[in-house]
């Protein structure tokens, strides 16, 4: 075997490496290229050269590829006829001597040698010669690919979903905008390309200057052709040749009314390139040094006005204005578009495009309007291309109805951005200011749209009579006896009729055909309807009752609508109509009774309904028999009874009525108010919840919410319902299902936990008791609250472990609840004894003032304390403490009281003497008792009486004396003090450690057991008062007995003593007089005893004495007085006596200017 041809080694099996022989493929050619491109025989000789065994080897034994045979013009003489050559070439060139070319596309990897060539190949011939392939690439799309592809598609049938998935929708729109891209070509209007002459001179030296690296100027021209005139004139010639080109294109237009928007657009957009083209052209510098040589030579008048006049920066400002618009437009979607949605999407594109850029654009509303012209145009030939691919008069009706609703459609949307556009349009010729023109666009789709709206009415109307004449109706073997005509056949071949024609067709000629076969039609339709009728009435006369009428109208309804049959059955409407209105009427009635007082509702509790699947029920009931009573209208009325005037009225009550009971609000309420709770199951087991009110705060919830009960039966009853209930919804029911009874449990856990904590809360002196108790809880929350519950039935998660929920979760409920419960039971049992001790507390401070009351209420405390230690409770020793200071507080305010009273008692002048009011002296608190505390301290008042001490002054042996002594009633007042405040200072102290054997058993541990120091607690002088006010009475008993000692010198004295010690001196006499005459106030009474009020002086013994002696001094006394005064009397006469007689013996005048007499 040989190697291959094109040099390459093979290692396949000698099966795969076979040559095709290339005399197979010649023998081919020849028989195939004569009558398919007019081969000549003799002329294929060209194509079988050399190279021909060679290249049709490669091309066998290639993957893939293809080869081609293109024929090829000679040139010839004119008189000559054409001569023709044939080359065989891989691969595809384009030139104009090219008259056609033939592909030859392999279907598989490599040729066959054994198998028909004719199987193995495509043959495309692919003809040219013309200006441009379009023409011919366009009719092999549209003519050729896109047909056969849509009639593969179409005879799959995979349906519209199927369609989708394998991308054939995208598929067809390619094809689509290919073959408008090709269409697209074929119309756009030539604009002439411009070349600029360029002098040969001015060529070289650009050439030269670029070839160095520098810039063109005019050094690089010869200095004695910058002179020379003839080349100045060929220049000025090149210029005025370059305006007149550039003018061609400025200057260029076209009638926008005729031709299709694509030509319109696309003229605009290549009239921009071709003058961007230009521009390049001028700014290049073969140009500019043309213009600079003729300013060099003074040829302004060439240079000056060359922009001008060629108008090329206007047109350029123009066109770039006028593109604003034109440039995206979105026409290509409606003329690519492959179905009626497709069309509808492309309007909408196409006039928000056109709004949007009229704002903007300059584009005169003149030529806007003929553009829109021409979109309808292209919107009528889209709508007829589709319409007219299915065949309308073919179709079964349910495909006519749903294209030709379609098509409606789009003449809605059309209508509609019809007005936008409009609106839109008056706008900007106001704004630019523009000559008012009537904005009115004549749709070219206009009689389309009257005739699709007509077709789809008549269609409707014949499918109910070709129904209605039916087997299934029983009409169509009745008419055989009655008239001997085959009703279901004569309304077939009356539709034959419309088959025939095109119903698309508007034309004239079009219009006249569709108006002679409607005629035809209606001829044979009008003898089925006679036949109709008369069965009809025979059978309306034959009913019985109402509802026999009512099925005769239900199986003839159809038909109504049709004027000849309604009219025959007309009088039997009326009565039936308000049968109707009266049952509805009652409907009305339940329906306002609403249903939580209706009779549904009890029985709906009965049978164990949700209230809100209940409602539902209950209000599709009678949504169901208002549809039974519209059927009636409908059996009555025929189909479009909306439309009479007997009708309209019930139809708009309907459809009030039947808003009213849509159950589909109340469902989406639930919903809502479902995913609003979040009632689900999974996450944590707790949650914190933040209460309302004022205070706020914290409470610690299980996750589960109550209602979860009554999700599961709605959830149950709406899907009996046909609601689509939400999967997760339907999974949180499942859920919590599973999950209720441990959550039911929990969830009563929790609340007995927060109801004892409540407790604990409102009374405030137990927390430390239950402390411990209510720890252990707090830690089982605290493993609780990493518990997270999942989706999954059977698994529960801690932390980032999952554990089956049976072994984790039941035992985890258990013991909280345990707890929970220790915990309740503790603080119930420690609240009846802080009751108990917090009474015998508060009794303490107005019980009587006796120590076997203080002692009754503390035995009572201490009972309540040791049953709490037996309990076991925690911090029992702090407790206590705390305790025991609150009855000291007490105990020290009774002692304040106490000692105030005492010393009100003390401080009593006489018997007599009423009690000061004591009250400013009693404690703040106290004060705020009711009644009977204050007739309590009365009473306690009343039992202290401190009675008084009697002492006697006596006289024996001439010694005055005190019996007892004073001392001895400081003792008493003392003693009495302590025995009142023995009573509470005496009192045993509670303990918290009297069942604790080991602290029994530390002898070297004193506490201390007793009151006693609270004497030292004391704030001001309180305790000091007492003392005070004994020292004072003592005081005061000393001053007054020194008065009665004092009377001891009445005896002990001698007279003589007392004499000398006066002396002669009147005044100290007198003095002492008067003093004896004061100190008689003592003794010289009636009283015989002193009061000082708890004490008492009697001094009836020696009051008498006293009395004898002191008037026996007082005698001796005055009469010793007596005789001194006397004796100074006499000495006092005598002196003045003598006085006067020495005066008298002196005279006035020897008395002048001598001493002084003084007397």
């Amino acid at each position: 075997m040989e190697p291959a041809t094109n040099g390459s080694t093979t290692h396949e099996t000698p099966e795969s490496t076979t040559q095709f022989d290339s005399f197979i493929f010649r023998s081919y050619l020849l028989a195939l290229l004569p009558p398919v491109i007019g081969a000549l025989p003799d002329e294929l000789d060209s194509l079988f050269d050399d190279e021909f065994d060679e290249k049709v080897t490669r091309f066998a034994a290639d993957n893939g590829g293809s080869i081609y045979v293109v024929k090829i013009r000679e040139e010839v003489e004119e008189d000559m006829p054409p001569v023709h050559t044939y080359q065989l070439t891989p691969h595809l060139t384009y030139h104009s001597t090219h008259v056609t070319t033939l592909a030859l596309i392999k279907r598989g990897p490599i040729l066959d040698p054994l198998t028909p060539l004719a199987s193995q190949l495509h043959i495309l011939n692919l003809f040219g010669g013309e200006d441009t392939p379009y023409e011919g690439l366009h009719a092999v799309v549209s003519c050729g690919v896109k047909p056969w592809f849509d009639a593969f598609v179409g005879a799959r049938a995979g349906g519209r979903d199927g369609d989708t998935r394998m991308g054939i929708p995208m598929t067809k729109k390619k094809f689509a905008e290919l073959e408008l891209s090709l269409l697209h070509l074929q119309q756009n209007v030539e604009i002439p390309e411009t070349h600029l002459v360029i002098h040969p001179v001015i060529q070289r030296a650009v050439d030269e200057a670029l070839a160095v690296n520098t810039a063109p100027n005019i050094s690089h021209i010869p200095t004695n052709l910058l002179n020379d005139s003839s080349f100045l004139n060929s220049l000025h010639g090149h210029v005025n040749s370059w305006i007149k080109a550039i003018q061609s294109v400025t200057k260029l237009t076209r009638d926008v009314v005729s031709g299709t928007a694509s030509q319109e657009i696309n003229f605009w957009l290549s009239l921009e390139r071709a003058l961007d083209g230009i521009e390049a052209q001028l700014r290049s510098d073969e140009v500019n040094m043309v213009i600079n040589c003729l300013r060099n030579a003074k040829r302004f008048r060439a240079t000056v006005s060359f922009i001008a006049d060629t108008g090329l920066k206007d047109a350029t400002d123009l066109v770039h204005k006028y593109n604003q618009l034109m440039k995206d437009f979105p026409l290509n979607e409606l003329l690519s578009a492959t179905d009626l949605d497709k069309i509808q999407e492309s309007l909408t594109l196409i006039f928000g495009h056109i709004n949007r850029k009229l704002k903007l654009s300059p584009y005169p509303i003149r030529r806007a309007l003929p553009l829109v012209e021409a979109i309808s145009r292209d919107f009528n030939d889209q709508l007829l291309r589709i319409l007219t691919s299915h065949r309308l008069a073919y179709t079964p009706y349910e495909t006519f109805d749903r294209l030709l609703l379609q098509t409606i459609n789009n003449f809605r949307t059309w209508d509609e951005l019809i007005k936008e556009f409009t609106i839109i349009a008056r706008e900007a010729i106001k704004r630019r200011a523009e000559r008012f023109i009537p904005i009115k666009v004549v749709p070219a789709h206009a009689k389309l749209q009257e005739r699709v709206r007509y077709l789809r009415d008549w269609r409707k109307q014949h499918e109910q009579l070709a129904v209605m004449t039916g087997p299934t109706k029983g009409l169509g073997g009745v008419g055989m006896d009655v008239g001997g005509m085959d009703m279901e056949e004569e309304v077939k071949e009356a539709y034959e009729v419309i088959k025939r024609i095109d119903v698309l067709d508007v034309t004239v000629e079009g219009t006249e055909i569709w108006v002679a076969a409607e005629n035809a039609y209606n001829e044979r339709v009008s003898r089925v309807e006679n036949q109709i009728i008369a069965r009809l009435r025979d059978r309306l006369g034959t009913a019985r009752n109402a509802n026999e009428m009512f099925r005769v109208f239900s199986k003839f309804n159809a038909l109504f609508v049709r004027p000849k049959i309604r009219g025959a059955i007309q009088e039997y409407q009326t009565q039936l109509i308000d049968s109707v209105k009266e049952d509805i009427k009652h409907l009305h009635d339940k329906f306002k009774t609403q249903y939580r007082f209706s009779e549904a509702y009890h029985m709906s509790q009965m049978r164990d309904l949700p209230p809100i699947a209940g409602a539902i029920i209950w209000a599709r009931q009678i949504e169901r028999q208002l549809l039974t009573y519209m059927k009636r209208v409908e059996d009555v009325l025929g189909k479009g009874w909306e439309l009479y005037a007997e009708g309209q009225k019930l139809q708009s009550e309907s459809l009030a009525f039947r808003k009213k009971l849509d159950t589909r609000p109340v469902y989406d309420a639930w919903l809502h108010d479902i995913n609003r709770r979040n009632m689900g199951v999974d996450g944590r087991l707790f949650e914190i919840v933040r209460l309302r009110g004022a205070t706020g705060g914290f409470q610690l919830a299980v996750n589960f919410d109550p209602q979860i009960i009554t999700l599961f039966k709605e959830v149950r009853n709406l899907l009996w319902l046909n609601f689509q209930v939400p999967h997760a919804i339907t999974n949180m029911a499942k859920d919590a299902k599973r999950v209720y009874p441990h959550a039911v449990s929990l969830m009563e856990t929790v609340r007995t936990y927060g109801q004892t904590l409540d407790l604990v809360d409102h009374n405030k002196g137990i927390e430390w008791l239950v402390a411990e108790y209510r720890n252990e809880s707090q830690r089982m929350i605290t493993k609780g609250m990493c518990y997270r519950e999942q989706r999954n039935p059977t698994k529960l998660t801690l932390g980032r472990h999952e554990y089956p929920l049976g072994p984790l979760c039941q035992p985890f409920v258990r013991e909280f609840a345990s707890i929970v419960s220790v915990l309740q039971d503790k603080t119930n049992s420690v609240i009846d004894l802080y009751k108990d001790i917090t009474r015998a507390v508060e009794d303490l401070a107005t019980c009587s003032y006796t120590t076997e009351a203080f002692s009754e209420l503390l035995g009572k405390v201490q009972a309540a304390i040791d049953r709490l230690n037996l309990e076991g409770y925690a911090n029992l020793e702090h407790w206590v403490a705390e305790l025991d200071k609150k009855i000291e507080v007490i105990l020290l305010q009774r002692l304040t009281h106490i000692i105030q009273v005492w010393c009100t008692e003390f401080d009593r002048t006489d018997d007599s003497d009423t009690r000061r009011d004591t009250l400013p002296l009693r404690d703040i608190t106290n004060k705020r008792r009711g009644d009977k505390r204050l007739k309590e301290e009365k009473h306690m008042e009343g039992d202290m009486v401190l009675k008084p001490i009697i002492h006697e002054i006596r006289i024996q042996n001439q010694v005055i004396f005190l019996d007892p002594p004073i001392e001895y009633a400081r003792a008493t007042w003392i003693k009495q003090l302590h025995d009142w405040l023995g009573i509470v200072c005496r009192l045993r102290r509670i303990q918290s450690s009297r069942y604790e054997i080991g602290l029994q058993m530390q002898g070297a541990t004193v506490t201390e057991t007793n009151y006693t120091s609270l004497l030292t607690h004391f704030t001001d002088n309180t305790l000091e008062r007492p003392f005070s006010l004994i020292e004072v009475k003592v005081q005061q008993l000393k001053d007054y007995v020194a008065k009665w000692l004092q009377f001891q010198s009445l005896w002990d004295l001698e007279a003589e003593y007392v004499f000398n010690r006066l002396g002669d001196s009147l005044a100290h006499w007198q003095q002492l007089l008067t003093e004896i005459k004061k100190a008689r106030s003592t003794f010289d009474t009636s009283d015989t005893q002193k009061s000082f009020g708890v004490c008492v002086i009697d001094y009836e013994q020696v009051q008498a004495r006293v009395n004898a002696k002191y008037d026996a001094w007082q005698r001796d006394i005055l009469s010793r007085f007596g005789v001194k005064l006397a004796n100074a009397m006499k000495e006092m006469h005598a002196s003045i006596l003598k006085a006067r007689n020495d005066l008298e013996h002196h005279s006035i005048e020897g008395l002048v200017g001598g001493p002084t007499r003084r007397f």
